[in-house]
């Protein structure tokens, strides 16, 4: 469920690569998904799920037993989420993996991780067999900021604090495998690349990448949330959200775990690799 997502898709394309049978899930059936329409070699069942439709979800987990489930962070993803695991429990889904964030506790500094704690609770209440994902900053949304970062600057409010970046990619290895190998079983776990670089340090790393200097601008917090607010167009909540992670980064210095390298049998993805894969993508 979100396989148009950057980790749900993610999820889909590593089940395919595994060859196993997979139904992926969105509110637009209609519309290509990433990476996988149009594409040589397997391809997903595509069926159409809103979580605030609860007919279109009876529909789409009738027959499968492992859900997958990520959602898109925002104001009402307690709601949707426990609506889908709900709907879940109801249809005899019998393992569920479910994407969650670091620090998803009940005084969480970040809201969107108290969120994602009060659906961690629903759903251990629920007694379905379950595996959490608390994966730490996605590579993939350094993405986002790409433009103005091909202009010159990166802008935060982390100071010098590391902060873990883990490829979506490996993510998706991960659930899949959780998905597919019985071994694994119920737990929750943390999910970092292989170390933890700070804002200056990344703006290093891009400079060589790119060939041209890459400076980083450190704001106060209320600063970088108007700066997200005015500059990037993010809603006030998401605003918030990211000011927050970034906030929790300096009081809570991030160390990498082995979580990923222990379940694959390999190394995560590097960010040296992902900027360079991607350094076309921080050019003017």
């Amino acid at each position: 469920m979100g396989a148009t997502g950057a980790t749900g898709n993610a999820v889909l394309h590593s089940l395919l690569a595994l060859g196993a049978p997979v139904r992926a899930l969105t509110r637009t059936p209609h519309d290509p998904i990433p990476g996988v329409t149009g594409a040589p070699g397997p391809r997903p069942e595509v069926r159409y799920a809103d979580a605030a439709d609860a007919g279109s979800l009876r529909t789409a987990f009738e027959g499968a037993t492992r859900l997958f489930l990520a959602m898109a962070n925002g104001p009402a993803q307690v709601r949707l989420e426990t609506r889908a695991l709900d709907a879940a429990a109801r249809s005899g889904i019998e393992h569920i993996v479910k994407i969650s964030a670091p620090a998803a506790e009940p005084d969480s500094p970040v809201a969107v991780s108290r969120g994602h704690h009060a659906v961690e609770q629903h759903l251990r209440a629920l007694g379905t067999s379950h595996t959490v994902l608390r994966p730490c900053a996605f590579m993939q949304n350094l993405l986002r900021p790409a433009p103005g970062i091909a202009r010159g600057a990166i802008v935060g409010a982390m100071g010098d604090a590391p902060c873990n970046y883990v490829d979506c990619r490996d993510i998706g290895d991960v659930a899949a495998a959780a998905l597919t190998r019985p071994g694994i079983g119920t737990g929750t776990y943390v999910l970092t690349g292989p170390e933890a670089v700070s804002h200056p340090e990344l703006a290093a790393r891009l400079s060589a990448v790119t060939g041209r200097r890459i400076r980083y601008v450190n704001l106060a917090p209320e600063e970088f949330r108007e700066h997200l607010v005015h500059r990037a167009h993010m809603p006030g909540w998401l605003a918030d959200h990211v000011t927050e992670i970034q906030q929790l980064a300096v009081a809570r210095p991030e160390i990498p775990t082995d979580t990923v390298a222990r379940i694959l049998g390999r190394p995560p993805r590097t960010l040296d690799a992902f900027l360079q894969e991607n350094r076309h993508r921080f050019r003017r």
